[in-house]
């Protein structure tokens, strides 16, 4: 075969991959479903989130969903923890930094999800855990008994903290119908049935949730 035409055959060949790309057919999966996934926005409607923030999340969305790259960091200064409450995907390792300029003593409690004890340790120090297993992980200091704080260990990325208005945004959700979610350490768990379409936002207000 002449080797002119077999350079250009391969030359076509290359192309067209790479008109591919561009378009995105050959683009990460992931990438191509945050693209054309839809948006859920809404209120927690309760006197309580304005003390201390609820997360919204998916219960159940398909698939397997690995842990970020990045750690996470929980950060203990002022004799606070701060965040207060964050939502983490299973298997999500989080650093806890002490800014402080005293010694402090991260656990949780028998019966949490993640039950841990840091021990003492001093000022500029980190630790980690990896939090395996789904649920609630209520944070406390044992040095400083008015410390507490809450991880929520959730199976998908899709997930928000509300401001303290009540206000929540959770983006690029894959479209489909779902049980979506509400937790606050004061209150019951919320539930409502929600419709994601691709390219669209499904509006979602909890209201009248029971005290704990």
């Amino acid at each position: 075969m002449n080797h002119t035409l077999i350079n250009f055959r391969l030359f076509a060949v290359y192309a067209a991959v790479f008109a591919l790309l561009v378009v995105g057919v050959l683009a990460d999966p992931q990438d191509a479903a945050a693209q054309s996934g839809g948006v859920i926005k809404g209120k927690v409607d309760s006197p309580w989130v304005s003390r201390n923030e609820a997360i919204v999340y998916v219960d159940q969305v398909p698939g397997t969903f690995a842990p970020p790259k990045a750690n996470p960091f929980m950060g203990q200064k002022g004799l606070v923890f701060k965040p207060h409450v964050m939502g983490v995907v299973k298997g999500t390792t989080v650093d806890f930094t002490n800014d402080d300029n005293v010694a402090h003593n991260v656990s949780s409690p028998h019966g949490s999800a993640k039950v841990f004890n840091l021990g003492l340790y001093g000022a500029g120090v980190t630790k980690t855990v990896t939090f395996d297993n789904l649920g609630e992980v209520p944070l406390l200091c044992s040095v400083h008994p008015e410390m507490s704080a809450f991880i929520l260990v959730l199976q998908n990325p899709y997930f928000a903290v509300t401001d303290k208005a009540g206000n929540f945004e959770i983006k690029d959700v894959p479209p489909g119908s779902y049980q979506l979610k509400v937790w606050n350490e004061k209150l019951q768990t919320g539930s409502q049935s929600v419709a994601v379409e691709a390219g669209k936002t499904a509006s979602v207000e909890f209201k009248d949730l029971k005290k704990r």
